[in-house]
């Protein structure tokens, strides 16, 4: 068995990479290194039941008791975690990844993504570990599944209360991507008062993600356009995440939203440290603009759960990604796309401002990122002609860029990042690279 766990769990083609008897096995493991008491909670792939199933039996032959949420949004399992005082939470989703993957994500009791020491034990028991008929329990012994009574508006109410106010007189658009927060994002602007247009809140399970929500913003526009929003969001298929676009259309991305929380919550006495996490993805605009407004910016590798360890590390309440997975740590120990939605409208709200004047405190540098699929991911670090090649970029773009490269953890391709104060120099070392990649690992 291979690396099971990537940047954010295990995921894979659901029934083929993603197994039932994966999903036993883990459902088993983690009984063992958790505790018997876990809550479980799912997007809306058609593959979701099928895998909680497999799950739930794995917990249950090791004496655990699954608590079950359905179809939630993955902050709300880390929230629920907490607040029941349970062992842990489980959710089964691939993100932002096509329907036919899913994905199994690990929280441990006090809400937060297991460490790599943690995964790595655990893919040694599964790797390893005997699970011997005599060890298991029988009779009254075997766990049992029990249905958590009202999760999604537990969720709901916690969401609302992270903010001052109401929405009353804002008319907001959102995308639910047919996926977990089809029924907890419109429901919390409609009771805050807000006036909701949403699209994509049904689901078949083999439309989640598919050309809507945060990796297509193309609808939300048009639906901003449509209604006369003042702005809209999307989020991704679990809702752990949320880009904005604004109310002429432009896209106001992880970047843009940490810069305008972050500020209001250093003018607040709510930035400790006058600290923000980011990642290495961050926008250079975004790291001059926190500079200019005399907050330090930290980078970690990316992983909202690297952000979590190192804002946990520093005392820090605020951390994300330029994809959207925003932690605001005094609501939530992990990305949440509803949160931060709200804590972005409620500013929206209290400074009278629209949401392209806030987002202007960032001018981003032109950024290329190129996703070269169909290439050994695995072989990138030891490719030397791929690492001459931004070498040879770095040095092209000196203190006025920066490159990126690496494989990606959740799917099969290799990323490839460039910043660079024009787009012709952007452009011309990602394309550059990205042929390298290409060739010497195709």
């Amino acid at each position: 068995m291979g690396r099971i766990f990537g940047t954010d769990g295990a995921r894979g083609v659901a029934n083929t990479e993603l197994t039932c008897e994966l999903a036993f096995r883990l459902g088993q493991a983690f009984v063992r290194y958790a505790g018997p008491d876990l809550v479980l909670g799912r997007d809306t792939r058609r593959s979701g039941i099928m895998l909680e199933d497999s799950l739930v039996a794995g917990i249950t032959s090791s004496g655990g008791t699954a608590h079950l949420c359905g179809i939630i949004p993955t902050p709300a399992v880390a929230l629920l975690t907490r607040q029941l005082g349970l062992d842990g939470g489980v959710v089964i989703s691939a993100s932002h990844n096509p329907p036919e993957f899913n994905g199994i994500k690990l929280f441990s009791g006090d809400g937060k993504k297991l460490s790599d020491a943690v995964e790595d034990e655990i893919e040694e028991y599964l790797n390893h570990g005997v699970s011997r008929p005599e060890d298991r329990p029988v009779g009254d012994g075997v766990g049992k599944p029990v249905k958590v009574e009202h999760a999604r508006q537990q969720y709901v109410a916690h969401a609302i209360d992270t903010i001052e106010g109401d929405l009353e007189g804002m008319t907001i658009a959102v995308d639910c991507a047919h996926g977990a927060a089809c029924k907890t994002t419109p429901a919390a602007l409609r009771d805050l008062g807000a006036e909701v247009f949403a699209t994509n809140t049904r689901y078949t399970g083999v439309d989640i993600n598919v050309n809507c929500g945060s990796t297509h913003l193309d609808q939300l526009r048009e639906l901003v356009a449509q209604t006369g929003a003042c702005c809209g969001f999307a989020h991704d298929g679990d809702a752990d995440r949320v880009l904005f676009v604004d109310e002429q259309g432009n896209e106001v991305d992880g970047d843009a939203m940490l810069a305008i929380c972050a500020v209001q919550m250093k003018e607040l006495g709510l930035l400790p440290g006058n600290e923000v996490v980011s990642t290495v993805m961050a926008n250079l605009g975004f790291v001059r603009a926190m500079e200019r407004q005399g907050i330090k910016v930290v980078q970690t590798q990316v992983g909202d759960r690297y952000v979590l360890e190192r804002m946990v590390a520093d005392g820090a309440m605020l951390g994300g990604e330029q994809s959207g997975h925003i932690i605001f740590l005094e609501h939530n120990s992990t990305g949440d796309g509803l949160i931060t939605a709200l804590q972005v409208l409620a500013i929206m709200k209290k400074l009278d401002l629209p949401l392209s004047r806030l987002a202007k405190i960032v001018t981003r540098y032109p950024q290329r990122l190129i996703n070269v699929s169909g290439v050994r991911k695995d072989d990138l670090d030891g490719c030397e002609p791929v690492w001459a090649a931004v070498r040879e970029a770095e040095a092209k773009l000196g203190d006025r860029g920066r490159v990126l490269v690496r494989a990606s953890g959740t799917e099969p391709l290799v990323r490839v990042m460039v910043e660079a104060a024009s787009a012709e120099d952007c452009d011309g070392c990602a394309e550059h690279i990205a042929q390298v990649v290409e060739r010497e690992l195709s």
